[in-house]
């Protein structure tokens, strides 16, 4: 499934379990096979029966898509017409699209979120049950299978043409299910498949894929590479490790930390001017989080903080971003601090930011060195190469100062610049839009530099990996 760059897009996202229940005879690989795939293509029946039932979440708008059968709207009214019938966390109806928002891609996200069901009576008159006891050895296999399907939809296209291609990336999400199911099996052990959305580069869009469930990252490059080779994706970034799994715009993350604020930005305008952005996901750290009190010598923990997040987030490690303690512990690890640096409320700069990156991630940077603040108005080239190549935050100390920078605004004919800063000394609470409004995350001037003191830039390196 594609999503398209569309100014005016939808994506209706079709969720919930069908159980696989699988009475074997033998538990031979060959027939348990066959089996399997019997019961596979009874659940492709299934959804495919007048029985099926597609309920759109929070409202009363329930579709038959197989009888061509819509309670509360009709068939051929705009996808954007569901709107009206979802209710929003205050229970007002929510005609309006509020809370559509618009990624950095040009892709308005708007969900819809739909529910698959099973009509569990049938009309007409109901049968006395019979009940008949039969003894028969046999195994049985059982799994709920975790469906999650995401179309795009233009706001125009009409339901029933919505729900035709959800029905249709249903029936193909069981095939790819059936295939992990026969390739993971082991003995009559069942590994869940499970579906996973990831938003790749033009012109493939957002596209659903099926790992098993339990294997580790690590074990499935194989399949990665594949896939790599069928989207024709550089196989050197790790485009479907979990960690990038797409988050959707009406999901909140668990953690409580804000993700990419810089996106809530207006562009600085120059002559002639580019802008050069972080790419992915990273989160916003920043002092008196996590019930750490590091007011006043806290900040370059915190940027190095951001920094492993984005290295988490875009699936280069698995590890958590460190503590302020365990950034210590492993200075001292390295050999750059006495033991007693643990535990102590002492700053770090660049070069140890630079150490902590190398030894937990294993990920290299490389250092810029600036004399004088007044020097940075002249590294535009510098840093939109960067943000070209690498995308990562960038880190910059200077004096008893540190900043996070996600991206310049630069005139390669002008040399006039913009610097994208998130800031670390925030002491709020994650209030979006104080923070952009306020300027915690902003566009600042060549100006925003103590234009006599020295800074150092510490430049990550994306890992080379699939």
């Amino acid at each position: 499934m594609v999503l398209a760059d569309s100014e005016s897009a939808v994506i209706l996202r079709l969720r919930g379990p069908l159980d696989l229940k699988c009475q074997l005879d033998s538990i031979d690989e060959v027939p348990m096979q066959k089996a399997i795939s019997r019961t596979f293509e009874a659940l492709r029946l299934q959804v495919k029966s007048e029985s099926c039932v597609l309920a759109v979440c929070n409202s009363p708008v329930l579709i038959w898509p197989n009888k061509s059968v819509f309670e509360e709207i009709t068939p051929d009214a705009p996808c954007e017409d569901i709107f009206q019938f979802i209710q929003t966390d205050d229970k007002e109806t929510s005609g309006k699209r509020s809370t559509k928002k618009k990624n950095k891609k040009g892709v308005s996200a708007s969900v819809i979120n739909l529910s698959l069901m099973m009509e569990a009576t049938k009309p007409g008159p109901v049968s006395a049950p019979i009940l008949t006891r039969t003894v028969h050895k046999s195994h049985l296999l059982c799994a709920t299978l975790p469906m999650d399907c995401a179309v795009w939809s233009s706001c125009s296209d009409t339901i029933k043409d919505g729900c035709e291609r959800l029905m249709k990336a249903l029936t193909c999400q069981l095939f790819d299910m059936e295939k992990v199911t026969l390739q993971c099996m082991k003995g009559t052990t069942l590994r869940v498949p499970e579906p996973l959305h990831f938003l790749l580069p033009e012109p493939n869009g957002l596209v659903t894929v099926v790992f098993p469930s339990g294997v580790l990252d690590k074990e499935l490059e194989a399949q990665r590479r594949e896939l790599h080779g069928q989207f024709e994706l550089p196989d050197n970034r790790p485009f479907f490790r979990r960690a990038n799994a797409y988050h959707f715009p009406n999901e909140t993350y668990r953690d409580g930390y804000l993700r990419n604020p810089h996106t809530f930005l207006t562009h600085p305008t120059l002559d002639n001017g580019k802008v050069y952005l972080v790419q992915g996901i990273y989160s916003y750290h920043h002092y008196m989080q996590d019930r750490m009190d590091d007011n006043g010598w806290g900040c370059a923990y915190r940027s190095l903080q951001t920094i492993c997040s984005w290295f988490q987030q875009q699936g280069y490690v698995e590890r958590g971003v460190p503590s302020h303690k365990e950034i210590q512990q492993a200075l001292v690890e390295v050999g750059d601090k006495q033991a007693s640096f643990v535990g102590s409320r002492q700053w770090i700069g660049s070069i140890e930011v630079q150490a902590v990156l190398n030894h937990l991630l294993g990920v290299t940077s490389k250092i810029m060195f600036v004399s004088q603040g007044s020097e940075l108005a002249s590294k535009g080239r510098e840093l939109a190469n960067h943000f070209m190549t690498e995308g990562t935050p960038i880190m910059i100390g200077g004096g008893v100062l540190a900043h996070t920078i996600l991206g310049v605004a630069w005139s390669e004919t002008t040399g006039e610049i913009r610097y994208l800063i998130l800031d670390p000394h925030y002491t709020g609470v994650e209030d979006l839009p104080v923070i952009t409004e306020k300027g915690w995350c902003g566009w600042k001037g060549p100006d925003f530099w103590d234009q006599t003191a020295y800074y150092n830039l510490c430049l990550p390196q994306r890992p080379r990996v699939i």
